[in-house]
């Protein structure tokens, strides 16, 4: 008999997916704002690098 073809089989719904999204979640929310602040950061230093090169250093960088 080809359980395919058999009209008594029923297949059921595998719910571990589902009793693991709690723990995905939170794990998936710290690595997105991790990500985040470091595309944020990277930008910000792109941002000062570039302006830096514009204009020259700066008081506080010709002192150290």
């Amino acid at each position: 008999m080809n359980p395919v073809h058999d009209p008594d089989v029923v297949y059921l719904a595998d719910h571990s997916v589902l009793l693991a999204i709690p723990a995905f979640v939170p794990a998936f929310l710290v690595a997105g704002l991790v990500i985040y602040l470091a595309v944020r950061d990277r930008k910000a230093e792109a941002a000062e690098n570039a302006e830096n090169a514009k204009h020259g250093p700066s008081a506080h960088e010709e002192e150290n």
